[in-house]
């Protein structure tokens, strides 16, 4: 039985919505910025964490509230209880997902970067911001380079049978169809890389209503 699945007699009625004085807008408004989730997908190895953390960095560095929340940090807490079969994959992205929405709520530029192999998931993911506040960067790696980069040694674990239903390899990836920006898949560096998001996204983070000399 799945854990997280809600039983029959669970009763909603006393779950209900608690609207707060102070709002979404009026937080972003404070920071002077406008917040929006910036999710990172990829296979592992493709270079997510690195170009995430790169760009928090310049975005800090430029004076924006940011906040990255990191596919392997999270399993060390929110999602330690959670293995590797596809249905905690799945229940693994909702949690990030809705946190990351409360980060957004926050005012806060919120970077996420997680393999989220399915597509249905992300989709899910993308349902819970407001149109334009969820910005999908596929880093296209090819799964050959990945492979040969093998940061954490995983690629090889698989290839000796120590691994199993490894994404990429045993597991499927869902390749996203139509993300607000792809990288990777040209070999560019991670300077390259960053100038192009940061090109896409200062529209969206400097939202006129909001916008400061910086």
């Amino acid at each position: 039985m799945d854990p997280y699945e809600r039983k029959e007699n669970d009763s909603e009625a006393e779950v209900i919505w608690n609207r707060t004085t102070v709002t979404p807008k009026m937080r972003s408004a404070a920071k002077k910025q406008r917040s929006l989730c910036i999710w990172f997908t990829g296979l592992s190895g493709s270079g997510k964490s690195t170009l995430a953390n790169a760009l928090e960095a310049e975005l800090f560095r430029q004076g924006y509230h940011t906040m990255l929340v990191d596919g392997d940090n999270v399993r060390h807490g929110l999602c330690k209880d959670l293995c590797m079969s596809d249905a905690s994959r799945s229940e693994n992205i909702r949690r990030v997902a809705e946190v990351a929405k409360l980060l957004v709520d926050a005012g806060v530029i919120t970077i996420a970067a997680f393999i989220s192999p399915f597509a249905s998931d992300r989709a899910a993911a993308r349902a819970l911001f407001a149109e334009g506040d969820f910005f999908e960067v596929h880093v296209a790696t090819p799964l050959a380079e990945c492979e040969q980069r093998d940061p954490k040694g995983l690629y090889r674990k698989v290839r000796e049978g120590v691994i199993k239903d490894f994404t990429g390899v045993d597991s499927p990836y869902e390749t996203p169809l139509a993300p607000e920006c792809v990288v990777g898949a040209q070999g560019e560096s991670i300077r390259m890389s960053i100038i192009q998001l940061l090109g896409l996204l200062s529209s969206r983070i400097k939202d006129r209503e909001f916008e400061v000399d910086r």
